[in-house]
Order: C-alpha cells, then sequence, then structure tokens
C-alpha cells in the first residue's frame, strides 16, 4: 500500500489465470491440491490474492487461514468489514471440507451461519482463522469455523454446510 501527498491510499495486486488452479481439480485429492496450494506449487485464487491473505497451513480435516487485518478491508465504521470476515470463515470451512475430498469430487457451500463477536481493526493484528470438521457424510459435510485475532481473542465464528458431488456430473 502507498500513501500518496493528500493522504490517499492506493493498492495495487495482480493474480494468476484461475484456470491453472481449475485445471487440477478434479486430477488430485482436495488435501493434495491445498498442499500444493500452501507450498506454491501451485498459486493462491484470486479471492486470496484479493483480501491479503498471506498463507494457509493444511491437514485432513483442518485448514488455517492467515491474513493480516488492514485499513483497506474497512467499512464507514473504521472496522474491518462484515464480509471480509465472512469470507475468511467461508474460506477455511469451505477448505476444510475440501481437505477431505478424494480426487473427482467436488464441493460447494449450502449455507453459512456467522456470528460477530468482537470488532477487527488493524490492532487485531494478524488473523487466524481454522476451520474443522463437525460431520462428513456421503453427500454433505458440516465445518466450523473460528476466527481469531494475533492474541488468541475469538472473533468470529461460523458453521457451513457444503453439498459434495462426483465432478462431471
Amino acid at each position: 500500500m502507498t500513501e500518496i501527498q493528500d493522504g490517499t491510499r492506493t493498492r495495487t495486486f495482480s493474480w494468476p489465470d484461475p484456470a491453472v488452479i481449475a485445471s487440477r481439480i478434479g486430477t488430485t485429492s482436495g488435501l493434495e491440491m491445498l498442499q500444493a496450494l500452501r507450498d506454491g506449487e501451485i498459486p493462491a485464487p484470486p479471492i486470496l490474492q484479493m483480501v491479503g491473505a498471506t498463507g494457509i497451513e493444511v491437514e485432513e480435516g483442518q485448514v488455517t487461514v492467515f491474513m493480516p487485518a488492514q485499513e483497506y478491508h474497512y467499512n464507514p465504521l473504521g472496522t474491518v468489514h462484515g464480509g471480509v470476515i465472512a469470507t475468511l470463515l467461508d474460506t477455511a470451512a469451505g477448505c476444510t471440507v475440501h481437505s477431505t475430498l478424494p480426487a473427482g469430487t467436488g464441493y460447494t457451500s449450502l449455507d453459512l451461519n456467522t456470528r460477530f463477536i468482537k470488532p477487527v481493526t488493524v490492532k487485531s493484528g494478524e488473523l487466524r482463522c481454522t476451520g474443522q470438521i463437525i460431520s462428513r457424510g456421503r453427500r454433505t459435510a458440516v465445518a466450523e469455523a473460528r476466527l481469531v485475532d494475533e492474541r488468541g481473542t475469538l472473533l468470529a465464528h461460523a458453521t457451513s454446510t457444503c453439498l459434495i458431488f462426483e465432478l462431471g456430473q
């Protein structure tokens, strides 16, 4: 982020062709794909570039997304916009479900039930959003995600139900 003389700030970002990531869908397990993302073997999807996510931790049934709270996330009240928070919660929950899927299987979010607990500001520092599986069936999975600040204070949490399906159907 750069600041112009009048106090206006600017931000520029770039993203890789999403087709690079999409070409891997169905050829590897969800866990393998997320590990490749974590290890830099495939680029982060554009949404993670846009919100400024800085990395992920991955294991089967649990994914953590990291992002520093930034001014460009702010709403008119001077706090991080709820949509940015919901994006992190949805990402962690969805990727957690993805981490359990075999090659040739996809998912999509059916719902996201979000609770905002405390305001998030740049003083919150690096945010950590961790998703975990609550229940995984053949056709649906339920995951939860918890967003904490750099001190470990709970800021928001969510549950998400995802539909599981075979790709190409």
